[in-house]
């Protein structure tokens, strides 16, 4: 994948010197507040080796968010199809975002999420974009809000993968938006 950039940021696939700031991520309890678990550093150096074989494969996948001024990474983001079904077909595409605790709060993942629905929706020829989260993330929705994207009730679904000694994690919203409301959105800003 040709790295994506913004003003800001850079969105590339994952470099060995990445290592750390994945393995912090996934290891950071108000990160991952909304996840089963956390994850030990074999086991985070081994989904981001996933992740980057992916990116390779596909040029889908849950790429590095990096700042431009020194390639620092910050966190990660992507687009990537979900294997959810019967709750989303086969071949539906997530966008996901995830930033180290000491990026909050700066405007990047607003930032990267407008990046990648532009490079799904203008670049890859994406009919449709989804997110979801856990109910109660209201984090994650307002991202998902800010992006435009939309609540749709009526999608909303219990996650398969949570277990069962997690039922407050089990309840997933899920958001989504057209690549028609996108290109109406983006016509309205040019236009206000």
């Amino acid at each position: 994948m040709k790295p994506i950039e913004t003003e800001r940021l850079r969105i590339r696939n994952w470099l060995d010197t990445d290592r750390a700031l994945f393995a912090e991520i996934n290891a950071d309890p108000t990160v991952m507040e909304f996840f089963p678990r956390r994850r030990e550093r074999a086991e985070a150096d081994a989904l981001m080796d996933e992740a980057r074989q992916r990116i390779e494969a596909t040029d889908l996948g849950f790429f590095a968010v990096a700042l431009k001024n020194g390639d620092t990474p910050i966190g990660f983001c992507g687009l990537a199809v979900t294997d959810l079904e019967p709750f989303l077909p086969h071949g539906t595409v997530e966008i996901g975002l995830r930033l180290a605790l000491p990026f909050w709060g700066k405007g990047y993942v607003t930032e990267a999420g407008k990046a990648l629905l532009h490079h799904g929706f203008a670049e890859r020829g994406l009919d449709e974009i989804v997110s979801f989260a856990v109910a109660k993330n209201k984090r994650s929705t307002a991202v998902m809000r800010r992006l435009g994207l939309r609540h749709d009730p009526a999608r909303d679904f219990d996650h398969p993968r949570v277990p069962d000694t997690h039922p407050h994690l089990k309840r997933h919203v899920l958001y989504s938006l057209s690549r028609n409301d996108w290109t109406l959105g983006l016509n309205i800003e040019k236009a206000g």
